[in-house]
């Protein structure tokens, strides 16, 4: 009898175990398959809000979003005093436009829903219409109480508050914006080849968009485009994969992403900026 009650509970914890390890492999698919994306940026900055309306929305197209997470970070350049008070860099109307956005994000947590709206925002300030932001509520077919109660709100600051120190937390620290990080890594002036970087860091099935080939580039597709990069961020200096001997090795410019000059061995990637746009890479 002891035996067989033995025989039954293992045979139930091995159940159990099965059960758990198929739970555990179908949560990190669907949670952990994706490649964070996280845009630090400022509602009125004309570089944050070019590159959003022209280049963020391809996220939303040819399946991109299936390969990544998308989290917007409306704070961008701004400080706070000792007594919790925003300035912005530029201005007031910015500091309202920062805390609508943010609170938008918390009134709609789905990305689909906060980013078309956000997204409209920004297309009113590359046309010098920010102030009409209100009318996006209805060109998005979106009820404007919970995000009008928001950033009248103390919460809405409280919220502004918490992207500061979320941007404040960056390392490294953030030197301009917009200022793009994907699978963990910042992209520094690289941000435009976002695509690129999220295709070449996500593991499962490539979206369409990583096969397309690139208008004027040297590699067939996006996602080889980023494959000298080694998910490591570009800088105005020199930098160095690892400590590999670059001994017999030659500088050839493999691809036109911001005039970088790429040495490449068999197991190491070398980077390094070329002075000027018409320069050669150093022989």
């Amino acid at each position: 009898m002891a035996a067989r009650l033995h025989h039954f509970l293992l045979l139930a914890a091995l159940l159990l175990l099965i059960g758990g390890a198929s739970s555990a492999g179908d949560v990190v698919a669907a949670g952990n398959g994706k490649v964070r994306m996280e845009l630090y940026y400022e509602s009125l900055c004309p570089d944050s809000f070019e590159f959003m309306v022209d280049s963020l929305a391809r996220v939303f197209k040819d399946g991109l979003l299936d390969a990544a997470d998308l989290t917007l970070v409306p704070y961008g350049n701004a400080k706070v005093d000792a007594h919790g008070a925003i300035t912005c860099q530029h201005g007031p109307d910015e500091c309202l436009l920062n805390t609508v956005e943010a609170c938008a994000i918390d009134a709609w947590p789905d990305v689909n829903v906060h980013f078309g709206f956000i997204n409209c925002m920004e297309e009113l300030a590359m046309e010098y219409k920010h102030q009409e932001w209100q009318s996006c509520f209805q060109k998005q077919g979106l009820h404007p109480k919970p995000v009008m109660e928001c950033y009248k709100s103390e919460h809405g600051h409280k919220l502004s508050l918490r992207y500061g120190r979320q941007t404040d937390a960056l390392l490294p620290r953030h030197t301009s914006v917009p200022w793009v990080v994907v699978d963990g890594k910042p992209l520094y002036d690289n941000f435009g080849d976002f695509v690129a970087y999220i295709c070449k860091a996500y593991k499962g099935r490539p979206p369409k968009i990583c096969q397309h080939k690139q208008p004027g580039r040297d590699h067939p597709t996006v996602q080889q485009a980023a494959e000298a990069g080694n998910r490591v961020g570009y800088n105005s200096s020199d930098f160095v994969l690892n400590d590999a001997s670059t001994t017999g090795l030659t500088w050839r410019g493999l691809m036109t992403i911001d005039n970088l000059c790429f040495l490449s061995g068999p197991d190491h990637v070398h980077i390094r900026e070329r002075r000027t746009a018409s320069s050669f890479c150093p022989g």
